[in-house]
């Protein structure tokens, strides 16, 4: 699993990056994704940070991207909590 974390001052760049990110994981906070995917998938997207999109960061903007092993724990309080399990809703 990984988490990214990311604060981009040019709006255009920050909605492309944040759009590119959605294929791969889902929106913890606003500028907080989490992917959870095979390590191949993982080792592309820190890829494509380092060859797409750090060319067009400024000394303004910031990009963390958090390895967390399988053996990592992860603690959830609030909504938080919802995203452990899966849940359907029917209508």
């Amino acid at each position: 699993m990984v988490i990214v974390s990311y604060d981009i001052s040019d709006d255009k760049l920050r909605t492309k990056f944040s759009k590119y990110l959605s294929k791969f994981g889902h929106r913890l906070q606003y500028s907080v994704f989490e992917i959870d995917n095979s390590n191949r998938i993982l080792d592309n997207i820190v890829t494509d940070i380092k060859n797409r999109f750090e060319k067009c960061f400024t000394q303004q903007d910031s990009v963390m991207v958090f390895k967390l092993s399988a053996s990592c724990e992860v603690l959830r309080f609030g909504y938080a909590k919802n995203d452990e399990n899966d849940f359907f809703i029917i209508t």
